[in-house]
């Protein structure tokens, strides 16, 4: 069996990309998921990080921060605060909706 080191092509994607992320972007997400499959979440923060100096309205970057934060960092209120920006650049983002509500039960808010 021969493993290919080679990165994806744009047609190698099987998802339609919304967003028009750059081949470097997609390439950040995919590294970014990988760290945090591999339990290195240092690593795939400041991947994530990075993407949003470069484009700090990114929301794939965004969504995967805040899931890092929530998930892996119980870090709630962050969590929250991300998924916050997110819907307000795009109020129909239900993975947004559904994860900041599922978060926003461990934050207390006045």
């Amino acid at each position: 069996m021969v493993l290919s080191l080679q990165r994806p092509l744009m047609s190698d994607y099987t998802f339609e990309n919304i967003y028009d992320l750059s081949p470097e972007q997609l390439q950040s997400l995919d590294d970014a998921e990988e760290a945090m499959l591999r339990a290195d979440f240092g690593k795939a923060e400041d991947i994530l990080l990075q993407m949003l100096v470069e484009e700090e309205d990114c929301i794939p970057a965004l969504n995967n921060l805040a899931h890092l934060m929530g998930r892996h960092f119980s870090d709630f209120e962050k969590a929250v605060e991300i998924y916050d920006k997110v819907l307000e650049l795009e109020a129909d983002n239900a993975w947004a909706r559904d994860a900041r509500r599922r978060y926003l039960r461990y934050v207390d808010r006045d």
